[in-house]
């Protein structure tokens, strides 16, 4: 499931320790850039914490797993995050607009009056 959207928190690490050794969890808040956003908690464990470091107002683009757990009678639902594309900053949305690219023409106001169009 892939979710895009741009990081409004990043919560305290978490650590314990567990059969399997040591473990540590880094979660983190994306709030979605639909026409009625969505806020997401998502998770990053073990060694996927260094390798996407986060920062708040970056935009990502997260590959998650959804698990959800039975304990004592409850029912308990992660969004796991193993793949982050980031995207630039929520600001680079709003830049000044670039030089046009190869094969585009720019826009030339002074051609558009000897068309004959009539509007």
């Amino acid at each position: 499931m892939e979710l895009k959207g741009k990081v409004i928190q990043i919560l305290p690490l978490t650590t314990g320790a567990g059969k399997k050794g040591q473990w540590k969890k880094q979660e983190f808040i994306v709030e979605t850039q639909a026409q009625y956003p969505k806020k997401v908690c998502l998770s990053l464990w073990g060694e996927k914490i260094d390798q996407y470091t986060l920062a708040v107002g970056e935009m990502v683009n997260a590959s998650v797993d959804l698990e959800s757990r039975e304990y004592n009678g409850r029912w308990y639902t992660e969004a796991r995050a193993w793949k982050l594309d980031k995207s630039g900053s929520s600001e680079a949305q709003y830049a000044a607009p670039t030089a046009p690219s190869i094969g585009e023409e720019p826009f030339d106001a002074s051609s558009s009056a000897t068309d004959d169009l009539p509007f």
